[in-house]
């Protein structure tokens, strides 16, 4: 399997699927005569609860109606304690989005950064990281391929915004703080579907992707849909290179009392010259070099192999009950050379060449069952759920001393180094650096009361964290964490009519505890921890958020109020503990929707007040949190223009406020703002639809550094934002 990369053969594998397709459709035509309805019945039912239908759409197809809440399933928006926004695989193609980041490009809530040291997409919601290794596939963590996920698969791309640890358990990774983002796969609908798409993008990178469905059986209760893709080639970027493979398969049965979906994927990612982050000298912002320029070593490169799949199945034992199964797995490997530069003080850069393999085998599940009932005027629905998450890490590494490169804006081209000054694990056979199991049970109980208007749930998880890291990369004498932690939750609905829905929530998100260390060092001298061994607690985090929301039909719209206070570690003395604390105090706005017949709408507008309120020796207190915009907004408008049928407009515009690089908050990006436009035009050609894509993102090829986070709060990666980008594509149905 490691050889193959589905980039080298996309083309042939879809047109022998297209020919295989047009075969099959005088035997699909058999069971669509049955079509009295026009719509898949799992695009138009409201969903409150279940664990597989998902919902209809709002007017102009850009937004759903419902996205999954955890263990409560996928729920109606004006239903749902919390505030989310699941966008649909419409505006996925219409905006011909690559990654879940140019997705969520679309919400005023997020902004996207890089991960530790690599590649990996790594999205901000409220001020806080979400790993990429943290989204979950249908309501499951650790299925979906670590730091870029093609969209090609998805139906849609949901943003919970909030503590979640009580809906879906405490995020594996770490992160998952301020929300969480999860993936829904593709599913066939009502008619046979036969796509194919090409396109093309600044640089000369070329796609293809083809998007086959059908449903089968005398009432059409099978579905199968196939999504294949085929990238390869330089984007705007000079000289970044990528080889992009993709797979995805998703069957689904659904029968009058019971429904089962299953899942399938494999992606081959591979980057040359990916445009490294760059880390400031103490926080000072060098200067911008051109947008399009490249100053990763052309002897750089990111390598990633994940296959993945997930089986999901719910059942009817009556009206009242229902009970759930998922479980899924994945085996992924990444091989990573890296030279990423770090500012001087005198303006140059330093690099040093980093080399990493990790292989990671994964099995995650999540279970349960509901059951309602009423005493006297009350309903309840009642909720146990559990879930289990095992994972091992098999990794090796190298790290040599730094060496001079030049400056950002003359760039040297270097060998790398093979002085090794760190190094963990043998590349050439890694060995486990890492299991991580994860369990737990939660209880729940939403109570309906006053004809509905009211819904109060309440709950609580216990969760079970238990880590093993081998510091020598060897497998062998580990040191252990395990930890029990129990969450509770409370959120109240209250819709006093049907267009307006009050809302309130108490939540919590758990992230693993440490081993407090044996010494640490002050003023120069070491000095040794009172507590040194003891295992503290899992980080605790607290969010109280308050909010409204509107919904007419046509369009809707949220506003929340919102507080997190994030847990971290300090000393008190010599005593290592975790009452430092993180504070973000948010007020976040977003609409959606068909506002007028011909125009849509999307976006919103954040704002944040991030503050480090408890810290080591009080150093920095009253400091705004590295790499948090205190203002973040998004706008776009679509146009369907009344003198060209067919002919649609769209624009949007994305500004980010300043960002600090230090803890002192004596550096900060400055505040910046991107323009995109777009045109789209299906016409007819052989009676089949063709829709004709153009997209220009940075309009004004500005040059800006996007963001200023990265691993942790005290992290500050310098990441640029992309050149102006030409893309168009054409999608033809037959």
């Amino acid at each position: 399997m490691s050889s193959f990369r589905l980039s080298r053969v996309g083309m042939g594998v879809l047109v022998a699927l297209s020919i295989g397709s047009t075969m099959s459709v005088q035997a699909a035509d058999s069971t669509t005569n049955k079509d009295a309805q026009s719509k898949d019945q799992i695009e138009t039912i409201t969903v409150h609860g279940s664990q597989v239908d998902i919902g209809g759409e709002y007017e102009g197809g850009q937004v759903a109606r419902a996205s999954r809440a955890g263990l409560l399933g996928n729920v109606d928006m004006m239903d749902s304690p919390f505030s989310t926004t699941s966008y649909t695989s419409q505006l996925i193609a219409d905006q011909q989005a690559k990654s879940v980041a140019d997705v969520l490009q679309n919400d005023p809530t997020v902004r996207v950064a890089k991960g530790f040291g690599n590649f990996q997409e790594l999205y901000m919601i409220r001020g806080f990281n979400v790993y990429s290794d943290d989204m979950t596939l249908n309501g499951v963590y650790g299925i979906l391929p670590r730091q870029f996920v093609a969209t090609q698969m998805m139906e849609r791309v949901e943003v919970f915004r909030g503590a979640n640890t009580f809906l879906n358990g405490a995020a594996p990774g770490g992160s998952a703080i301020g929300g969480l983002v999860n993936i829904v796969p593709k599913r066939a609908g009502s008619e046979p579907l036969n796509r194919v798409t090409v396109g093309t993008q600044t640089g000369g990178q070329s796609y293809s992707s083809l998007d086959w469905s059908r449903r089968f059986g005398a009432d059409q209760e099978d579905g199968l849909r196939i999504n294949l893709l085929a990238r390869k080639g330089e984007d705007g970027v000079d000289d970044q290179d990528t080889e992009l493979g993709a797979i995805s398969i998703g069957w689904d049965h659904q029968a009058d009392n019971w429904r089962l979906s299953a899942d399938f994927g494999y992606q081959d990612n591979h980057i040359d010259s990916p445009r490294p982050s760059v880390t400031p000298y103490q926080g000072v912002v060098p200067s911008l070099p051109d947008a399009s320029s490249n100053y990763a070593q052309d002897w750089s490169y990111t390598d990633e192999k994940q296959l993945f799949g997930v089986v999901r199945g719910e059942y009817d034992f009556s009206d009242e009950t229902s009970a759930w199964l998922a479980v899924g797995g994945r085996h992924g490997k990444e091989h990573n050379l890296l030279g990423n530069p770090t500012m001087q003080s005198d303006g140059t850069v330093n690099i040093l060449t980093y080399e990493n393999k990790n292989e990671d085998n994964i099995v995650s599940a999540d279970t349960g069952v509901r059951h309602s009932f009423n005493t006297g005027d009350i309903g309840h629905t009642v909720v146990l759920s559990g879930s289990a998450y095992h994972a091992r890490n098999d990794s090796a590494y190298y790290m040599t001393d730094s060496y001079s490169v030049g400056s950002l804006n003359n760039y040297q081209q270097l060998p790398a180094s093979s002085n090794i000054s760190w190094s963990g694990g043998d590349l050439d056979s890694p060995k486990p650096h890492m299991r991580t199991k994860y369990s737990s049970v939660a209880l729940a109980d939403t109570l309906a009361m006053f004809d509905e208007q009211v819904k109060w749930t309440l709950g609580a998880r216990y969760q079970r964290i238990d880590t093993i890291t081998y510091a020598n990369y060897d497998g062998k004498n580990g040191t252990r964490y395990a930890k029990n932690a129990v969450t509770p939750f409370t959120g109240v609905v209250y819709q006093p009519t049907l267009d307006w829905t009050l809302y309130a929530n108490y939540s919590e998100a758990l992230l693993p505890g440490e081993v407090a260390p044996s010494t640490h060092t002050v003023d120069g001298a070491t000095r040794t921890v009172t507590n040194g061994g003891e295992m503290l607690s899992p980080l605790r985090s607290q969010q109280y958020e308050t909010g409204a929301k509107y919904d007419n039909g046509l369009y809707g719209a949220t506003v929340s109020l919102f507080q997190i206070s994030k847990p971290s570690y300090r000393y008190s003395g010599d005593t290592y503990t975790d009452n430092g604390e993180q504070r973000n105090r948010g007020i976040e706005l977003s609409g959606f929707g068909q506002v007028f017949e011909q125009v849509k709408v999307l976006g919103g507008v954040t704002l944040i007040d991030a503050e480090l309120v408890k810290t080591d020796g009080g150093s920095n207190e009253g400091s705004k949190v590295i790499g948090i915009p205190e203002v973040t907004a998004n706008l776009n408008l679509e146009w369907a223009t009344p003198f060209v049928e067919g002919l649609t407009l769209e624009g949007r515009t994305v500004y980010t406020g300043s960002q600090y690089t230090d803890q002192t908050n004596d550096n900060k990006l400055p505040s910046w703002t991107r323009f995109d436009l777009g045109a789209r035009y299906t016409m007819k050609l052989d009676n089949n639809p063709l829709t004709l894509r153009a997209r220009v993102e940075n309009v004004a090829d500005k040059d800006y550094w996007a963001s200023a986070g990265g691993y942790s709060n005290t992290s500050n990666y310098l990441v640029q934002g992309a050149p102006r980008t030409v893309m168009i594509s054409a999608s033809y149905d037959f």
